[in-house]
């Protein structure tokens, strides 16, 4: 695993109910988002994240129950952090980042807990009190598979995201370790399961149970957008709520939303992709467009939808999409796409992941035995995987990434199969009882 280390962070003890007295202070964080400028300056209501001593003589014993009985039932309040904490925790910004993306991160210490700060631009800056909404129900969203969003800060045009900072690596650096290809610690189908089933409940909880009337989109769904911690392989989500307060999501009704996506034209001239980098293989220049006059969105090349990248406008159906590229990345251990010079055309030639699981599949209804199949599945498993799981378990994969994104299931559907597979690979383990660090083969590839 990566040598990122510090411990996961754990949920603060409920706190006994305290009246609580607001410091006297300019820059109180309770206040508002603080900025620079006066294009930054959202308020919001108090949040306080810290109590003072209660003079307990004025608080009548049941509102003392009812303040109780609240906090245990609902998720904490959002940290609204002042700018300055966020320069200081940062070191004025010279902290170094965390990360080789195109996003600055820093990992640091702030207010006490250990914390991951990303710096994000605004796409469309949204109303105060959308702001404030989205705010309060993100951070107020709490799943096993999710990395939880703290609070936030503004600046003129940037929104500073602070979550918490869990321990492990990137599921893409998991699956293709650079320095030893041979290697992986994700060496069982099993380790492999674990992380699809926690990835499918996660998405589906954002879509579908966060026990609100909204139609939340994560729109960052990739490989290094997720992170694996030890000892049991769990996966995290990274960046929920990102899409939400920075903008990318369309802030149209559901209907509208669904009239753009519907009708969305297929030529590539309709926008321009900002590519997102994503530490992976680097694309050729020869295969990137440098002028265009056209809209402009980010995206990472290989997990984008056909009608994102015509529209720029992001939804659930297009979160699947993003699924079933990991998806097939678990199973083939293969980047979404790759890059290679063809010597005899004298030209960079690209191969897709889902190219290569659909010659797979087509080869195994074909009566090959599954060897199409086996040669997809990723090598560094030593065969030791049970055939007839994987190719359901790509079928699903492929169902997610079908071109038309009404053909595509919705993720209560996907988290369903996902979690029948698992419990059906839980018994295949148990009725093969495969001894621990020992491979075998059950045919050629």
């Amino acid at each position: 695993m990566s040598t990122n280390a510090s411990e996961p962070v754990t949920t603060r003890p409920t706190q006994s109910p305290r009246t609580r007295r607001t410091k006297p202070t300019h820059n109180d964080p309770n206040l508002s988002f603080p900025s620079t400028s006066t294009s930054g300056n959202y308020t919001l209501p108090s949040t306080s994240t810290s109590y003072t001593k209660a003079s307990s003589s004025s608080a009548s014993v049941s509102s003392r129950t009812s303040l109780s009985s609240l906090r245990n039932t609902i998720s904490e309040n959002p940290h609204i952090y002042s700018f300055s904490e966020i320069r200081s925790a940062t070191n004025n910004f010279l902290l170094k980042k965390y990360s080789s993306s195109s996003t600055n991160c820093w990992r640091c210490n702030l207010r006490g807990r250990d914390v991951m700060i990303f710096q994000r631009k605004f796409r469309r800056k949204p109303e105060t009190y959308n702001l404030r909404e989205r705010l309060s129900v993100i951070c107020r969203s709490h799943h096993n598979s999710i990395i939880k969003l703290l609070g936030a800060s503004i600046s003129d045009d940037y929104i500073y995201l602070v979550y918490e900072f869990i321990n492990g690596a990137n599921l893409s650096d998991c699956l293709r370790n650079s320095k030893n290809p041979d290697f992986t610690v994700l060496s069982t189908w099993m380790s492999r399961m674990q992380i699809l089933t926690d990835l499918a409940h996660g998405l589906d909880y954002i879509h579908n149970n966060t026990g609100l009337n909204l139609n939340l989109v994560h729109n960052h769904i990739k490989s290094s957008s997720i992170v694996v911690t030890e000892p049991s392989f769990n996966a995290k989500i990274c960046h929920f709520g990102t899409a939400q307060l920075c903008g990318e999501t369309d802030d149209d009704d559901d209907h509208e939303r669904k009239r753009k996506v519907s009708s969305f034209k297929r030529e590539s001239e309709i926008s321009e992709i900002v590519e997102e980098e994503d530490e992976q293989q680097p694309i050729p220049t020869s295969l990137t467009r440098s002028s265009s006059k056209k809209m402009q969105f980010e995206g990472v090349r290989g997990y984008m939808s056909p009608e994102f990248q015509a529209t720029g406008v992001p939804t659930q159906k297009s979160d699947v999409y993003g699924l079933g590229v990991v998806m097939l990345e678990l199973i083939s251990g293969e980047e979404p796409l790759k890059y290679k010079f063809d010597k005899s055309r004298g030209e960079f030639a690209r191969t897709s992941v889902i190219d290569a699981a659909r010659s797979a599949l087509y080869g195994r209804e074909e009566g090959d035995g599954g060897g199409g199949l086996r040669k997809f599945v990723d090598r560094k498993l030593k065969d030791s995987f049970p055939v007839d799981l994987a190719v359901k378990v790509t079928r699903v994969a492929m169902e997610c990434v079908d071109e038309d994104p009404d053909k595509r299931p919705d993720m209560e559907r996907v988290s369903r199969k996902i979690s029948k597979l698992y419990l059906e690979s839980k018994n295949w383990v148990d009725t093969m009882k495969i001894p621990t660090g020992i491979s075998f083969s059950l045919g050629p590839r």
